[in-house]
This record gives C-alpha cells, structure tokens and sequence, in this order.
C-alpha cells in the first residue's frame, strides 16, 4: 500500500532551523537565559501532551503536572538518598516512567469507565495533583516536606550540554507527536473528540484508547519532570501541584489548542516573560497574563500562533502534500456465521424506566437478505428497541443474538465485532474531518490505521463502494464533513456504517429530511444491500410509500410490544393497524 506522509517537507524545514537555534544556542544567549530556556524546555514537553490530549482528543485535563511531579521526585528521592551512579540514575529513571504509568493507568481506569462524563473525567484529573501534592507534604523529611529536596547531586554535565539535551529531547517529542497527530492513528483522536458516541458503534474502544493514550502522555511528563529534576537540583511540591497543572492549560490556549506548535511556543515565551517580568512586575505581571488568557479565550479561541501563521497560509498549502486517497474495492471478510443462522434473534426483550414499560416481551427474528420494516406510532419504541439491539446494557430483560453471538451486556464496540452497523436518524458524523477521513476511521477495525502516516489507499467493500459512487461522495472526498448538504451527510453516515462490512444493519428513519431524488437513490441502495449482499436491513421508517417499495416483511410495535408482522398489505390492511394509527391521530388532535 502506498502511503505518505501529510506536510513532510514544511515540518521538516521547521524542525531543521529549530535544530539549528538549539546546536548554536549556547553561542546566543547569555546563562542566565539558557537556564530559563532549559527550565521551559522541560515544561514545554509536558504541553505538548496536554495539547494532545486535550486539543486533539477533548480531555481537558490539570493531572499532567501530577506526573510531571512524580518524574522530578523520582529523580530528587533517588539522587538523595542513594547517590547519582549509573545505577542510581537507571533506577530514577525506571521509577519515574513506571510510576507514573501506573498512576496514569488507574487514573484512566476510574476517569473513562462506560457512562462517565467528559466532566468527571476533568475533574478526577483536577483532584490528582491535590492528592499527590498532600501526599509530598505528608512525608517529612524523606521528601522534604514543604520545603522539598535541594542539593542533591546528579548529572556533572555543562551548562550547554542541558541545554543541547534538553532542547533536542523537545524537539523529538514535538516531532513524533506532530507525525503521530497527521497519522490515520491520529485523525482517530480527532473522532473521539469529535463524536465518542458514533466511535464505539464504529467498533472503537475508546476507553481503551483514552487509556492508553494518557499513559503515554503521562510516561512522556515524567521523563520530562525527571530532567527538570536532575537539571535543577531542586524538587518541591509545587511541581506536582494543581498550580502548575492549570498553568499548563493557559500555555496550550495562548499558544493555539490543537495546533502542538502553538503549545510549545506558548510555553517557552510565557516561562521567559515570566523570568524577566516576574521580578520587575511581581504583582501586576500575574495580572497581565491573566488578562491575555481571557482575551485570547474570547478573541481568538484559536490561540496566537495560528494568528501569527495566517499570513503564510498559502505557503503552507503549496507545501502540503494531503492530497484525498484513492478509492479501492476490498474484498469483504467471509460471514462468520452458518447459513442457518438467523442475522437477529430476540427473545423476551423487555425495557422499563421505573414503572414505566417502553418495551416488553419483545421475540423477532430476521435472516440475512431480509429487509425488515419497522412501523408504528409515535412513542411506540421503535428507536428503543433499536438501542437495546446494539446496545447490550440497554436492556432490562431478555435476549438478543446477533449472528448467531449472544449480546449479553456488551457495549455496542463489542456488538460491532459480531457484524452489526447502525445508521441513526441524525447522522452523527465527525465535523471537523473530511468524507475520506470519516470513511477511514470507518474502517479503523478492518484495516490498524498507522502511527506515523496517513495511507494513500482507501479500500471499501464493493456495496459501500457503490453507495459512493450513487451519492457522489467520491467527488467531495477532501470537503470537510459538516459542509455537506443534509443529504450527502446521510449518505455519508451510511457508508461509514456499510465499511464496517456488517451482516445486520439497523437504519432509524434514513429518508427524513431527503429530497424526493435522494429518498429514490437510498431506497435503491437498501433494496441491493439486502437482495443483492444478502445483508440484513432492519429499517424503522415512517413513510409507508417509502417501507412498500423496499420492505420484505413489516412489523408492528404498540405500546411496547409486536402487535402483527407480515406483508405490507396484510399489515396495512388489518383493521387492527387501522385502528392503532386511527387511535393515535386522534389522540394527536387539538
């Protein structure tokens, strides 16, 4: 498979000068500014991270400074207290990375369990560093309490050797995590970000994601609070507190939230400002920086490098290489199940919310190459039968199998891996990517995206492929998603759902809103998905006119229960369905 990578030669000529300033840097500055800039050297690598977790994934986080604390006690509490040999220094180095990962790791664990809120998770971000910093003042004079640990000896380096390390140790972070944010891998960041509900019916774990992610983010800050602490020979709990962890915060929004230079440029001006104001100003500069954040916030929320960059936008675009991929047809996997097997099996599925029943008894099944109409009024729970079909901790009682895979109480990621897709009335797509990044992350659990690239390639299945290329979406690949008429977002929505190659897929009204030639254009696509691919349609839809041309077999959902099923004439027909909609339109009435 081809690949490239995204803006490779403008990134490497910025990388190249910034080499370059850090090489002939000692030769340029003065020591008192060296050991400033290797201070924010240090600091700047931490936001970096919190840009990436929270300009690129949307997780606001103050816990950064947390494990940037714990690299810089690790080296304080070590050199102290056992020396600074080789062996010494290995064994500072090991504690800061493997502590801080463990750290991060239960942080995760208790900040992304299923149904948290983006809320809690900042919050339990915010009460690390509290925790830690009373822990450190707790432990007298093995940490050094308030005061912290000073005079420790550790790496007998020059003043221009930190400088040199420090400044290429950010330098290759900024580097790896600018690759790693243009990646396929990277733009997955940006879906979860963007919508985390439409990832996990993508097949995403995107808690397992988060977690992972933040692991790093945190191995990386306490490699970099492991330096501050060897460089400076000074530790305190100020490092590790909630101070430092909403300073952070302040740098990425100055310097541009998700643009990972910004941060970096945020960090190193506001550490040097603050050096040569601090002492001059020391009251009034507290107030000058606060004063520019709110500024910065409520003018331009995208901080001050893109500002700054604007003019050279057109530069930017002749060097950038991110051209749309190009459009491949994939073989689909084999069905996993038999032929015998029923696509969907219910049995017994029931809903309730309190005393109030929205399903109950519910027993259905349907066979690959039916197109299943789901009909009924207003409230009949319709869209909640659907929820407790993907959805395993939807539902209060029953069974549901899919392919022949029995859901129990799985999340609907697990439930996609047993070949479901569903497509939601509101096409929830990703706003901030274009058609050929959705349709990659679509595909994100048949193909392992890259970390460092973006493919060239885009292979579909062939029914997703001609969805495509019926709805023109193979003309508008590089038009940022929520640019799209209401229309193509649907399609749009639909094709992420058909990459996935399910074996039942479940459609929550896909012609509102549709202009009459779009209505024909899906009805086509729903009639070959289910005759010509054999796959299961399960197509909860109000517009009779619409169900009669494509359906196969219409059910009727009551007051929570199937009242009848069978042809579209037999239903429509029945003085029983007549009666239930004539009930409900005059309940309706004024």
């Amino acid at each position: 498979m081809v690949k490239a990578k995204a803006h490779a030669p403008g990134v490497l000529v910025v990388v190249g000068l910034a080499g370059l300033l850090v090489v002939a840097g000692p030769a340029l500055f003065g020591t008192y500014l060296l050991n400033v800039l290797i201070q924010a050297f240090f600091f700047a690598m931490v936001a970096v991270t919190v840009d990436i977790l929270w300009g690129y994934t949307g997780y606001l986080t103050f816990g950064q400074s947390a494990f940037f604390g714990i690299g810089a006690y690790a080296a304080g509490l070590v050199f102290t207290h056992g020396g600074s040999s080789p062996g010494h220094v290995a064994l500072a180095l090991s504690a800061a990375v493997a502590a801080a990962a463990a750290v991060a790791a239960l942080l995760g664990w208790l900040s992304f369990y299923r149904g948290a809120s983006p809320f809690f998770a900042t919050v339990m971000s915010l009460v690390l560093p509290i925790v830690l910093s009373q822990l450190i003042l707790s432990g007298g004079a093995w940490t050094g309490s308030s005061s912290g640990l000073t005079g420790y000896q550790s790496f007998d380096l020059s003043l221009d050797a930190w400088y040199r390390i420090a400044g290429m140790g950010l330098l290759l972070i900024s580097t790896l995590a600018w690759f790693f944010v243009q990646s396929d891998a990277g733009r997955v960041l940006v879906a979860i970000r963007d919508n985390e509900s439409r990832c996990a019916y993508l097949g995403i774990h995107t808690l397992r994601v988060k977690i992972v992610l933040l692991v790093a983010a945190a191995i990386v800050a306490g490699i970099a609070g492991f330096g501050y602490g060897s460089f400076s020979g000074v530790v305190a709990p100020e490092l590790s507190g909630f101070v430092l962890g909403t300073q952070l915060i302040i740098w990425v929004a100055l310097g541009g939230r998700g643009t990972l230079w910004g941060p970096v440029v945020g960090a190193l001006l506001i550490n040097v400002a603050t050096a040569y104001l601090s002492a001059s100003l020391p009251f009034a500069w507290q107030l000058i920086l606060g004063t520019a954040f709110v500024a910065v916030i409520v003018l331009l929320p995208q901080g001050l490098v893109p500002l700054l960059l604007r003019p050279f936008k057109p530069l930017r675009a002749l060097v950038a290489s991110d051209m749309p991929p190009v459009l491949v047809e994939r073989a689909p996997r084999a069905p996993p199940q038999a032929a015998s097997v029923p696509a969907l099996h219910m049995q017994g599925v029931a809903k309730h919310f309190g005393s109030l029943k929205v399903l109950q008894g519910i027993d259905l099944h349907a066979d690959a190459g039916e197109l299943l109409g789901l009909i009924g009024p207003n409230g009949a729970g319709k869209t909640t039968l659907m929820r407790c079909i993907s959805d395993g901790g939807e539902r209060c009682a029953g069974t549901v199998v899919l392919c022949g895979n029995d859901v129990g109480q799985l999340p609907p990621e697990r439930c996609v891996h047993f070949g479901l897709g569903r497509k939601f009335q509101n096409a929830p797509i990703f706003d901030s990517l274009t058609v050929a990044q959705c349709l990659r992350i679509a595909t994100t659990i048949i193909e392992r995206p890259s970390l460092i690239r973006r493919a060239r390639t885009l292979g579909l299945p062939p029914y997703a492929l001609d969805v495509v290329r019926t709805t023109g979406l193979d003309q508008k690949l590089d038009t940022v998603a929520k640019d799209l008429s209401h229309g193509a977002q649907q399609a749009l929505e639909l094709v992420m759902v058909l990459a996935l190659e399910p074996r039942i897929v479940l459609l929550d009204e896909p012609t509102a809103g549709l202009t009459r030639t779009e209505r024909t254009q899906i009805g086509s696509v729903l009639v070959a998905l289910a005759h010509r691919y054999r796959l299961c349609c399960v197509l909860v839809e109000h517009d009779l006119d619409f169900v009669k041309e494509v359906a196969t077999r219409i059910v009727v959902l009551h007051q929570g229960g199937i009242v009848m099923q069978g042809s579209f004439d037999e239903v429509v027909d029945s003085e029983l369905v007549k009666t239930i909609y004539a009930g409900t339109a005059q309940a309706d009435a004024p």
